[in-house]
């Protein structure tokens, strides 16, 4: 069975676009391939008619300060983003999320556009930039636009990106000030399944020994990228002490909700998991937050 009839090397954003919509809805876009090829080769996607490869636009690859903020191209390989300055001080939550994906090789391969675009839930570099408050760039027929991350989510492997026949084109993401700081964890089996059974990235605001401002993002706790918003409301204006991080925990634990996957673990082990990762990724933040320094 041929996994797809045609095949677009796409030399900028605009003639992306135009393959997209020419193919009227049967078109998938493709960089790295470490998640789309796979899937088409085991028989988990259906056939595609078209592939529309953007890996050679330039624009993609771009990695910079841009008007104040962080601008992360969507076909940027996820190595290149692992050992960027850049993102290690403005963002080192994401460069520990990217250092996760994968194999060496495959985060050679591998971008964060595409680790955005297949819509899972628990993916690492996804949820790192929903709790830094990235905002998604993506281009269609109607232009490019912005829009918050949580927004491009319809479900499981569902996106609008596909609806709207649109391609990320990268990330924005705010720069890090004093008192700034994000980081990322997760937890895994030792073998088998290379997917997360839990994973988080936090972002938060310091103000002497108390947090002024917190995000928290935790997969796979649905169909798509979740926050954990009450313990995010419990956390403003708090202390950061031992008393706050266990309240944090009992309230996580009970508002958070997870599901039993056969592959990975039961719910009850990921209620108790989601706990340990908040006292370690809280506290890697809050450290992190006393210093403006690279990982």
């Amino acid at each position: 069975m041929k996994l797809w009839s045609n095949y677009v090397m796409a030399a900028t954003i605009d003639e992306a676009v135009q393959a997209l919509v020419a193919a009227g809805g049967a078109a998938r876009p493709v960089a790295g391939g470490t998640d789309l090829l796979l899937e088409l080769q085991q028989g988990r996607h259906e056939p595609v008619e078209t592939l529309v490869d953007v890996s050679a636009i330039p624009d993609l690859q771009r990695l910079e300060v841009r008007d104040g903020e962080l601008f992360i191209g969507a076909g940027v390989p996820v190595s290149h983003i692992v050992r960027h300055a850049l993102v290690r001080q403005h963002a080192p939550g994401v460069a520990e999320a990217c250092g996760l994906i994968g194999g060496p090789q495959v985060r050679n391969t591998a971008t964060l556009g595409g680790n955005v675009a297949h819509a899972l839930p628990a993916a690492d570099g996804m949820i790192s930039l929903v709790a830094i408050g990235a905002q998604a760039e993506a281009a269609g027929a109607g232009g490019v636009r912005r829009l918050p991350i949580l927004e491009l989510f319809r479900g499981l492997g569902k996106s609008i990106l596909t609806e709207n026949n649109e391609i990320l084109t990268g990330f924005y993401l705010p720069l890090r000030k004093p008192g700034q700081a994000s980081a990322f964890s997760r937890i895994m089996r030792p073998q088998g399944v290379a997917l997360p059974i839990l994973n988080m990235a936090i972002w938060l605001q310091r103000s002497g020994d108390r947090i002024e401002q917190v995000r928290i993002a935790v997969g796979p706790a649905g169909p798509t990228p979740q926050r954990a918003c009450e313990v995010e409301a419990f956390l403003a204006g708090k202390a950061y002490s031992p008393e706050t991080t266990n309240a944090a925990v009992d309230l996580i634990r009970a508002t958070m909700k997870f599901r039993t996957s056969p592959r990975r673990a039961t719910a009850e082990y990921r209620t108790h998991l989601v706990g340990v990762l908040l006292v370690e990724v809280l506290e890697k933040a809050w450290l992190r937050s006393g210093m403006l320094e690279v990982l």
